[in-house]
């Protein structure tokens, strides 16, 4: 008898210890109890596991790693203009990427063998695309996110500061961050437009990249926690705010080196504003010009039409 109660305490032990052997920063982990210790894997490859560390955020490069595996799979991954003149986003989306083994990105990415590139800290291309001769010498930092964030229709106007608060506090807790890293916050009412800006600092000890990309998952409804939700949301003042799109713009340590290729676009729709702003002023120049002619014609054939009834009655 007592050594079926034994049995059975000893079961119910384990059973407790599985059930807390959870990875809550990563809802695609495998977690399994081992002597003494809790062990979660994801599958970033065929017959590749990466061991992650889920007290806390998990690297981006791995996200995207197991994200691209998934979909390679058929499984399912779901659940205001540029701060600076070298700020950039992502124009590329989601690719399989090569990690370091802490899960750093590697300063050179490439598709297969033959098209590369060079990343930034955040995984963002910031040089255009090469052959696998492509040097990539350093992994650049980046070293500020702005975070452009648009909020769904609320039934009251927001106070600026509350929403300053309510979304630094926000993402120190959901997103594990020292709030020191949150280093400005913007709000417009009108555009229901809130800007966040994340820096990085000598310390380390902010993987302000990782956020952004938690914050985007969240954003697009397809969190990567397990049980926090679905999306990102904000409490102002006793007021639910919801978050329906945004725009990352990545600062790094140095500029990125994109030829006029990246930015032709950029150039082509500044040459046509700047085409048709002339274009305006010149159809405004002409129509100015010819009210004045009929202007001055009505005043000459007022004069005339004068000068003969003065004629006619002397």
């Amino acid at each position: 008898m007592r050594s079926c109660c034994a049995l059975l305490a000893l079961a119910l032990v384990a059973e407790a210890s599985a059930q807390g052997c959870v990875c809550n920063t990563m809802k695609w982990a495998t977690c399994e109890v081992t002597p003494g210790s809790c062990e979660c894997t994801a599958m970033v490859a065929e017959k590749s596991k990466q061991v992650l560390k889920c007290n806390a955020l998990i690297p981006k490069c791995f996200l995207m790693k197991a994200e691209v595996f998934r979909t390679q799979k058929g499984l399912s991954s779901r659940s205001g203009g540029k701060p600076t003149e070298h700020a950039f986003v992502d124009d590329d989306g989601i690719y399989d990427p090569d990690c370091e083994a802490n899960g750093v990105f590697k300063a050179k990415q490439c598709a297969g063998s033959q098209t590369c590139w060079c990343v930034n800290s955040a995984g963002v291309r910031r040089t255009d695309k090469g052959d696998s001769g492509l040097k990539c010498n350093e992994l650049v930092k980046t070293v500020w996110l702005q975070i452009q964030l648009k909020h769904m229709e609320v039934q009251l106007p927001l106070n600026e500061t509350q929403v300053k608060t309510a979304i630094t506090q926000t993402i120190s807790q959901r997103y594990l961050l020292d709030e020191k890293h949150v280093t400005d916050v913007k709000y417009e009412r009108e555009s229901h437009t809130v800007v966040v800006d994340l820096k990085s600092d000598a310390s380390g000890d902010g993987d302000i990249a990782t956020v952004g990309y938690y914050i985007e998952k969240d954003v697009k409804r397809m969190t990567l926690f397990r049980n926090a939700g679905n999306t990102l949301t904000a409490s102002v003042n006793g007021t639910q705010v919801d978050f329906e799109s945004f725009m990352i713009y990545y600062v790094d340590e140095k500029p990125p080196t994109f030829t006029t290729n990246r930015v032709m676009g950029g150039v082509i729709a500044a040459t046509v504003v700047i085409a048709l702003a002339i274009v305006a002023v010149l159809l405004l120049r002409f129509a100015i010009s010819r009210k004045k002619r009929r202007s001055q014609q009505y005043h000459k054939t007022q004069d005339r039409e004068m000068e003969v009834m003065h004629k006619e009655h002397p």
